[in-house]
């Protein structure tokens, strides 16, 4: 790129980051005096005029100075050449917060509350995906002689508990038998592959156990597909209003559409890969009422392994680098808590 265009990036960049900081159009006597760029003020505003030419900035009102434009946001994203890393005091408080949780929810829910806090966005993750997800273990815990607690463990940390009325007295050895069978048949299995072998089990299985067999793969199936009500957790909404005055007139609907899982399903579909961070800015999310915001969103999983995906939401004026820094680094810290459970 040439000199001159590298310049007026320099330029964009000064009015990203004051605009970022202060909220308030950018002039250029402003940037000369907070911008050690080498240039005069006519300079600045050579390049400005020429920015805004280019529609990577624009001017609020008459005799105000330039705002990014989501243009402009969109050339700053994509020139970061370095994302600000987290220091080693911030890794360390984000490693030891997360490895306190006592179980899946209770990562997801220290994510999402910890993401909204380093960002001062809202935060939203995504359930791991039952489908990709294996079974770890099925245990049978005897409630009553005649009612057993089925619990489900998948590879991602998932747990899942349900009850099961047998309709007859269940005896503690038939109760191994059927906990070794159920094992033995899915552990180590995709949730999908484990429901069809599950429906084969009462089949299969010895004809003194198949009555109760059938109560418990009737349950067990519910527990093997994708719960889609529980697919998303969302923290510190209440931090888009002290950003009232970047979503003028649609707050309300941001609000409203954050409410509706499927349009935050959508703005994390494009988190394809672990580790591969996406930003989409303003006009670039596909749902209307969301075109005043900015999402940073990534995958998280275990090694090539994508379980769901993770990210924040915010006004088109956001702290790109170290939102984008934050949620890399809970996600890395999510996958391999994952991975170790």
């Amino acid at each position: 790129m040439a000199s001159a265009e590298e310049r007026r990036f320099d330029v964009l960049r000064a009015i990203v980051a004051d605009y970022v900081s202060n909220h308030e159009p950018v002039g250029s006597k402003t940037i000369v005096e907070r911008h050690n760029l080498g240039v005069s003020s006519a300079t600045v505003r050579n390049d400005m005029a020429a920015l805004e030419d280019e529609g990577y900035i624009t001017q609020p009102h008459t005799s105000a100075g330039r705002i990014p434009t989501d243009k402009g946001y969109r050339l700053f994203v994509d020139r970061l050449s370095e994302v600000r890393p987290l220091s080693a005091a911030e890794r360390r408080a984000i490693g030891n917060f997360l490895e306190g949780a006592i179980d899946l929810d209770d990562v997801l829910r220290r994510s999402v509350r910890l993401l909204a806090q380093l960002t001062r966005q809202v935060a939203v993750i995504q359930y791991p995906t039952l489908t990709r997800s294996t079974v770890r273990h099925v245990e049978l815990v005897l409630i009553t002689p005649a009612r057993i607690m089925l619990v489900l463990i998948t590879d991602t940390g998932r747990v899942d508990q349900r009850m099961v009325d047998m309709g007859d007295v269940v005896s503690d050895e038939d109760l191994g038998r059927m906990r070794a069978m159920l094992n033995s048949a899915l552990v180590g299995h995709r949730l999908s592959e484990a429901a069809a072998k599950v429906a084969e089990l009462p089949e299969h299985g010895p004809t003194d156990l198949r009555d109760a067999l059938v109560r418990l793969s009737s349950v067990l199936v519910e527990s093997l597909v994708e719960h889609p009500e529980e697919r998303l957790v969302l923290g510190g909404t209440a931090n888009l209003t002290r950003s009232v005055a970047d979503f003028p007139g649609s707050l309300r609907q941001v609000l409203e559409a954050l409410e509706e899982q499927v349009v935050v399903l959508k703005l994390l579909a494009a988190a394809r890969d672990p580790g591969t961070i996406t930003v989409r800015i303003g006009e670039e999310n596909e749902a209307e009422q969301m075109r005043s915001t900015s999402v940073v969103s990534i995958g998280y999983g275990t090694h090539d392994t994508l379980l769901g995906g993770m990210g924040v939401v915010g006004p088109t004026r956001m702290d790109y680098p170290t939102s984008i820094a934050a949620v890399r680094a809970v996600a890395n810290y999510v996958g391999e808590i994952l991975s170790g459970r």
